[in-house]
């Protein structure tokens, strides 16, 4: 069986609301205050029971110093985060890295020019490290999070007043293909900083999948409107997967020969977006000689409807295949190497002894290393491929 976890939505997301629903889960508050300690920060954290139309929630004050909070770049923050362990480091820059790509194409700048504002305060930064902690420690194999409420109207922001949805917030949105809609208040309901955490976090969108519930927390935001909770619920679980091991999913594909070629990125993302266990495409060769793609997602039977829908919007294809297939996945694992003083996240897969099968470093860090060890991508992988064929799935050497 596997841990799923799934994000209610469907009243907004921010930070608090998330940390919120993670304590009130389970999360332990000092666990949390642990993994940000090796920033340096003056940020506390604290959580206080509330009511939310009618709903007992937990909500997480982030406290810090209201005055003196610089303007950080996505190069200072990258630096500040530098400060964590692996994986936690790799989940909290690739939230940030998604909001500067997010800020610097509603500016028209590159994402190392960016200027964070509100979302590069201590108290974001505590937001982002504490639910990527958070989920860690909660050990999910998958989250499924719901569409996103977004609300409406306007907000207040350093660069004036925007309209909601907020230009980031939708620039989020269309680098995910994440799905939201507005309402159901005419106010700002999701945050840039919650709305890149549930897109960077989530492996696939949608209704609650079916599961054994186990646990369920629910986090309060900060207002408490009399008509609806204004809180975000989290429900974990395990999956019914067979005894075997072995997950009941779906192939749904479709063959395509008439589609610009520079789609087809979009599409698969789309696809992963919508709730796919993974996309790919495949060279074929059609009747009378015509070239063509099988485009093929493997996915859950909760998000078969989504997945079908994105292929027949993002596609030309007038026909949709699904098949019934069995798989089987290793358990997996995640340890840090140290390359000339440069942290790489390795990804293990476990037998069911314990015994590494599969040893792969994260890309994302080895291209990193690579540049600032000014050495070629490949010799930093081949040097981290060596380091992590000697690790104990049970610590970091």
């Amino acid at each position: 069986m596997s841990r799923i976890g799934w994000l209610d939505l469907s009243n907004g997301v921010s930070g608090d609301m998330l940390l919120g629903a993670l304590v009130d889960a389970g999360v332990a508050l000092d666990d949390l205050r642990a993994a940000l300690a090796p920033l340096d920060v003056p940020v506390t954290l604290r959580a206080e029971e509330v009511r939310r139309g009618g709903l007992r929630a937990v909500h997480v004050h982030v406290d810090a110093p209201e005055a003196g909070q610089p303007h950080r770049t996505w190069a200072d923050v990258r630096l500040l985060l530098d400060r964590l362990p692996e994986p936690l480091r790799s989940s909290s820059a690739a939230v940030f890295e998604a909001l500067a790509r997010a800020e610097a194409h509603v500016h028209g700048v590159r994402p190392e020019e960016v200027h964070f504002h509100e979302v590069g305060a201590l108290d974001a930064i505590a937001d982002v490290v504490g639910v990527c902690a958070g989920f860690a420690e909660l050990g999910l194999d998958r989250l499924v999070v719901s569409p996103i409420a977004l609300g409406g109207g306007s907000a207040d922001t350093a660069h004036g007043r925007i309209p909601v949805p907020g230009p980031a917030v939708l620039a989020l949105l269309a680098a995910t293909g994440a799905p939201a809609h507005g309402g159901p208040d005419d106010q700002e309901l999701a945050t840039p900083t919650g709305v890149a955490l549930a897109t960077t976090l989530a492996d696939g969108w949608g209704a609650m999948p079916a599961v054994r519930v186990g646990r369920t927390g629910v986090g309060a935001g900060g207002r408490d409107p009399a008509h609806r909770p204004n809180a975000v619920r989290l429900v974990v679980g395990e999956s019914a997967a067979p005894s075997t091991g072995a997950e009941e999913l779906l192939l749904v594909e479709a063959t395509v020969d008439d589609l610009d070629p520079r789609a087809w990125p979009g599409v698969l993302a789309a696809l992963l977006a919508a709730g796919s266990r993974d996309a790919w495409l495949t060279p074929v060769l059609m009747k009378k000689g015509r070239p063509a793609h099988l485009v093929t997602a493997l996915t859950e039977p909760a998000a078969t409807d989504a997945v079908r829908a994105v292929l027949f919007a993002e596609t030309p294809t007038l026909g949709v295949r699904e098949t019934p297939t069995r798989r089987y996945a290793l358990a997996r694992a995640f340890r840090t190497v140290d390359l000339d003083g440069q942290p790489i996240a390795v990804k293990l897969g476990l037998a069911a002894d314990g015994r590494v099968l599969n040893a792969m470093p994260e890309w994302e860090d080895v291209v990193r290393a690579a540049a600032a060890l000014d050495r070629p991508v490949k010799q930093v992988l081949a040097q981290a491929q060596g380091l992590a064929a000697g690790l104990d799935p049970a610590g970091d050497g």
